[in-house]
């Protein structure tokens, strides 16, 4: 795929309005030809309160469906799907994160291209989205690892029934929960750069309250009224997925940041960018601390935004 562009170094906390330049969704969702791209969307897309066409993102099938359309009609990947319950995640702003990876390498040129770049995806997931996206959109070489091989084993099948992945976006199996890069980066390997997700609730109850959360301020951006927002919600299900380390663990992202920030220090030659998602405002400046403690001689804090919502990406480097 091509898109244009200029080099633009990342900044740390930038001021950014939108999705990144380079971000293929900047305009929004064209429906129609997203249908013609994946019909199966087509049950889903509706007029909303204010007579666009629009799918409701409460609804877990829908948000597949157009998940499957996006993968489809703008990076030419097909036969996308997760099994039920498995986290569905948000294509711009992961696509996002992949363009800021892309200048943080110093390689957000025209030329988009360039297979020599290597990237490794701690937690792919059962939707594989970060390599995914950067296999397609730069043509880099990219690990995915996680510890649940059904996960693995359903990315596995994507790959197979897309032939340009295949020797350009690999798997690999985690054997030990209390590790993160040992048993995945090999003896003698390289990363340009490593992306992670991380769970950032400490227990399944958490990870309902957070979801039951998204279920109001949804039902709120569409004028619902209490009584039905509360009817909607009282289920316990978890309508944006997540399937047990997709979304939480002991001690939360904090807990996680900390493990992950400590061992990348043990591969701190084999890698030049370790980042990571972070959610949470408040663990930044604690995992900051502890980067420059263990020797780091760079981080920087890129904060993207979609819409309303503004997440950040924490980098660090030791070389």
């Amino acid at each position: 795929m091509s898109t244009l562009h200029r080099r633009k170094r990342s900044q740390t906390k930038p001021v950014r309005k939108g999705l990144h330049p380079r971000n293929l969704h900047n305009q929004g969702y064209d429906f129609p030809a997203l249908v013609k791209s994946h019909p199966a969307l087509a049950p889903h897309v509706k007029p909303n309160a204010h007579g666009d066409l629009s799918i409701d993102f409460a609804d877990p099938l829908a948000v597949k469906a157009l998940n499957a359309a996006l993968l489809n009609r703008y990076y030419n990947i097909v036969d996308w799907d997760i099994p039920d319950g498995a986290l569905c995640p948000p294509i711009p702003g992961r696509a996002d994160y992949i363009h800021y990876m892309a200048d943080l390498l110093g390689l957000g040129g025209p030329e988009l291209e360039q297979p020599n770049v290597k990237l490794l995806d701690i937690g792919t997931g059962a939707n594989g989205i970060y390599p995914l996206l950067a296999c397609q959109i730069y043509g880099w070489q990219c690990v995915g690892s996680d510890i649940n091989a059904q996960s693995l084993e359903n990315v596995a099948t994507i790959i197979a029934n897309n032939p340009t992945l295949k020797g350009r976006f690999t798997l690999r199996t985690q054997p030990d929960k209390h590790h993160i890069f040992e048993g995945i980066i090999q003896t003698g390997e390289f990363f340009d750069v490593s992306v992670c997700n991380p769970p950032f609730h400490a227990s399944l109850d958490d990870a309902l309250k957070g979801n039951q959360l998204k279920r109001n301020n949804l039902a709120r951006s569409r004028g619902e009224q209490r009584g039905e927002q509360k009817a909607k919600t009282d289920s316990p299900t978890l309508n944006f997925g997540g399937l047990g380390a997709e979304l939480w663990c002991k001690g939360g992202e904090q807990l996680f940041l900390k493990k992950l920030i400590r061992e990348s220090q043990v591969y701190s030659t084999q890698c030049r960018w370790f980042t990571s998602l972070v959610s949470k405002a408040d663990n930044v400046k604690p995992a900051k601390k502890l980067i420059h403690k263990l020797g780091a001689v760079d981080s920087r804090e890129i904060e993207m935004k979609q819409g309303n919502k503004i997440t950040r990406v924490l980098a660090w480097t030791f070389i």
